[in-house]
């Protein structure tokens, strides 16, 4: 089951705030939809100037590597100032849930430009391992809530 199907089926876990004073549904999923909307709006600024950028190579994969374990691990980790800053608080699931369809078809959009001999030009920055192309972008954002997952099957129990 996707997880927009898991929340759905519990509505009313939404904004119930965990007593350990943890992130809420609301909050996590929030902070899902803003790291991949800031991710988006970086990549369409960069996508500009596409055919300027290196390439990567051996160094940014193994630094994804390191990147995709660290993110399976139950590590805690500090969301980056700019994503909690611009983090909304949404009125409703639903409407959580129209924002983030929203950013998933601008993703789309702009992953239907790049060429493939544009597939490993440095267009992503990760806020702690730095410049990535738009596959390990992609692989970033699958990983990100692969690591809010057990976070938020707690939360709707």
């Amino acid at each position: 089951m996707q997880l927009l199907e898991k929340v759905k089926l519990a509505p009313e876990r939404f904004n119930v705030q965990p007593e350990d004073n943890r992130w809420s549904l609301h909050q996590v999923l929030a902070h899902l939809v803003t790291a991949e909307k800031l991710s988006v709006m970086y990549l369409d600024k960069k996508i500009q100037g596409i055919d300027e950028a290196g390439n990567t190579g051996i160094i940014e994969d193994m630094k994804m590597m390191v990147l995709k374990v660290s993110q399976r691990l139950p590590l805690k980790f500090t969301a980056p100032k700019k994503v909690v800053a611009s983090t909304p608080s949404y009125i409703s699931l639903n409407e959580l849930i129209d924002d983030w369809n929203t950013t998933r078809q601008k993703l789309k959009t702009l992953l239907e430009t790049v060429q493939d001999h544009q597939l490993k030009r440095k267009i992503f920055k990760h806020f702690v391992i730095g410049k990535l192309n738009i596959v390990h972008a992609l692989e970033f954002l699958g990983e990100h809530i692969a690591h809010h997952l057990p976070q938020i099957n707690r939360l709707l129990k």
